[in-house]
């Protein structure tokens, strides 16, 4: 099941399966199913880019090896207008800051699972997104978080 979804980042493809969010594609897949899963995740990126901080409740199952799962918790786990480094998420997961790095260059559900609240020790770093760094620029300002941007 897919849906896309009109974003000021543009539109937006959202896969589920088995009643959850499995995947996020950039750009539109032209599908409009009405799967209540779909429905809510819409809704709840609707809220997001209102700029409501409310975290996301809709299931989610990306798939993924259980270091990047683990990992994809601990995204979840960075509150809404907060941002955490490479370095601090290494140390916490004990891999290294590359392994953070490439963890979050390989999320399938950007946004929802946020990606883009991770900095590097001294600067923004990448961002995999459509719109690369711009998009994390954007993301970040929509929370608040802008000002660790100048």
């Amino acid at each position: 099941m897919q849906r896309d979804i009109l974003t000021p980042l543009g539109t937006i493809a959202l896969t589920a399966d088995q009643g959850a969010i499995c995947a996020l594609h950039w750009g539109a897949s032209g599908a409009l199913d009405d799967d209540p899963v779909l429905l809510q995740a819409q809704s709840e990126l609707d809220r997001y880019f209102a700029g409501d901080p409310a975290p996301f409740a809709v299931p989610l199952a990306p798939r993924v090896s259980a270091f990047q799962q683990s990992f994809s918790d601990a995204l979840c786990a960075i509150p809404y207008g907060e941002t955490r480094t490479y370095g601090d998420l290494a140390a916490d997961l004990g891999v290294s800051a590359q392994a953070i790095g490439q963890a979050c260059g390989a999320n399938p559900i950007a946004i929802l699972i946020p990606c883009h609240r991770v900095l590097s020790a001294t600067g923004l770093g990448g961002y995999s997104g459509a719109g690369g760094v711009e998009t994390k620029v954007s993301l970040l300002r929509l929370e608040g978080a802008g000002s660790l941007l100048i």
